[in-house]
Formats: C-alpha cells, sequence, structure tokens
C-alpha cells in the first residue's frame, strides 16, 4: 500500500515570491509562508509560535504566484512535503520544502479604489480566489524531469 503525502497550510508570505523562467518556457516560483500557533501556558499567559515554510510552485501555478501574490498576501495551500540537499562552502545542508499543485489566494477582494489598509494586486479583482497546477484551457501541463512528473495526478481519497 502506498503512503499519503499531503501539506496543508495557511499563512502569510513572508517575502514576494521568486521567480525562475527555464528554455521551453517552464517556471517555477519560490516564497516562504508564516503559520502561527496560540495557546495558553499553565500560568494563563498567551504564547504565540511562528514556523516558517518554504513553497515552491511549479509552471501555471508559478505563474499566477508572480502575477497575484505578493509579501504579506494569505493563502491556503495544498502539497507535498519534500526533503532535498545541497553543497555550500564544502558543507552539506539539507532544506524541507512544500510542493505546491493548489494555491487558494484569501485575501478579500479589493472594492473600488483598493482594499483599506491592505495591498491590492493590480487586476486582483479579476483572479479566480483558487488557483490549482491545472492549467487554463488550451494549454498543457506536461510533466518534466525537474518536477518528477507527480504533476496532475487525481488522488482517490474521500478527504
Amino acid at each position: 500500500m502506498a503512503g499519503i503525502n499531503k501539506v496543508i497550510l495557511i499563512g502569510n508570505l513572508g517575502r514576494d515570491p521568486e521567480i525562475r523562467h527555464f528554455e521551453g518556457g517552464s517556471s517555477v516560483a519560490t516564497f516562504s509562508i508564516a503559520t502561527s500557533e496560540n495557546w495558553q501556558d499553565k500560568s494563563g499567559e498567551w504564547k504565540e509560535e511562528t514556523q516558517w515554510h518554504n513553497i515552491v510552485a511549479w509552471r501555471w501555478l508559478a505563474q499566477r504566484a508572480e502575477q497575484y501574490l505578493k509579501k504579506g498576501s494569505r493563502v491556503y495551500i495544498e502539497g507535498k512535503l519534500t526533503n532535498r540537499s545541497y553543497d555550500k562552502d564544502g558543507q552539506t545542508r539539507y532544506i524541507t520544502e512544500v510542493v505546491a499543485n493548489n494555491l487558494m489566494l484569501l485575501d478579500p477582494r479589493p472594492e473600488a479604489g483598493g482594499a483599506p489598509g491592505g495591498y491590492s494586486a493590480p487586476g486582483a479583482a479579476d483572479m479566480p480566489n483558487q488557483m490549482n497546477q491545472q492549467p487554463p484551457s488550451g494549454t498543457t501541463n506536461e510533466p518534466d524531469a525537474m518536477n518528477g512528473g507527480s504533476e496532475g495526478e487525481v488522488d482517490d481519497l474521500p478527504f
């Protein structure tokens, strides 16, 4: 039986997405989001702990991230947890990332004149809140070697 690798996060972007474009038209967006947990300790004092998560979005999602996500944006992300390593200054470093296959912008849609006290992405009023890894009609979303070919898989789990 195969295992399940699914991550769901809701948080705020810590910085604008970094976008890289490759030959052949493929692109990747990387950014981090913060999630916070609040609890009350034994003395009744409220505590908060913030965790940072590295997010990677490929192809169509990378284009949407570039177009609509900005530092501070509140997003819902579904994806899978991945680990990789790299060498820097002769030392092996390890990184854990979430490879996104679904993004949903949770910021309120701006009214005429923009959202009060918040960021209004250009054209955000026309943006669908849900952005998933499926491209619009008439485009392709072929898996590539850089992404392990897992894009577009549909899980048949009831939840």
